[in-house]
Parts: structure tokens; sequence; C-alpha cells
């Protein structure tokens, strides 16, 4: 698979990103990107054609059946465990995400906090 052309990347497998961390690109699947780590599976250095296959098959399994917030390794459990050896995880501040999405655990847990205004009214007799 050819890398080359980030367009047709983003058209084919949506759930793809490309990072540049310093000097080094990568494309793979960002299991989970807080603020001081990404977490991905990088796709080039998948050894077999079968387990690139499968794990762009778990790509679009978790891109079309989930709400994409929750991420990929959490959605696949086990599924994911054959592609351990390919997670890598690199340090957020040094880190540029050049396209594709990102997953955060943080994301799930902020609560949203609705404001309520109270306004008292003095009733004059």
């Amino acid at each position: 698979m050819n890398f080359d052309d980030i367009d047709e990347i983003q058209e084919k497998f949506p759930f793809l990103s490309g990072l540049r961390f310093r000097t080094l690109e990568y494309v793979g699947i960002i299991q989970n990107a807080d603020d001081k780590i990404i977490s991905f599976y990088d796709f080039k250095i998948i050894k077999t054609v079968e387990e690139k296959e499968r794990l762009l098959h778990l790509g679009e399994i978790w891109w079309w059946e989930s709400n994409r917030q929750l991420p990929i390794n959490i959605f696949l459990r086990g599924e994911l465990e054959i592609f351990r050896p390919y997670l890598k995880s690199v340090i957020q501040k040094d880190t540029e995400v050049l396209f594709g999405p990102t997953t955060s655990l943080n994301d799930i847990c902020k609560k949203r906090i609705k404001r309520k205004q109270i306004q008292l009214i003095r009733k004059c007799d």
C-alpha cells in the first residue's frame, strides 16, 4: 500500500491517521491521545499482508459500527491483541497529527456542566 497520496488514504480509510513525531512520519490507527502521550498502531511495521488487511478490516468495523469516541482497543477488545507488538507511544508535545481522527479516553470522562442562572426579584406590595 502506498501512503504518498493523503487524500486517497483519507477517502478509502477514514480511520487511519498520519503523525509526524520530530522528523519521523507514521500512519496508523490512534488508540488513545491524551495531553502527554499518543498511542497508535503503526501500520508500516506490520510484517505480513494478512495482518495489514486484518487491521484495516478491524479499523473499518470500528469506524462504521461505533460512535468513534470510544478507542478502537476498547470497542474491539481482544481482537487487537495480536497487534500489540505494533503499538507505539510518542510524546504529545513533539507530535503533530497530519490527518485523520484522534480518540481520547479523557474526552469520554469529561462531564458537561449545565449552568443555571437564577435571578431573584424583589416583590413590592
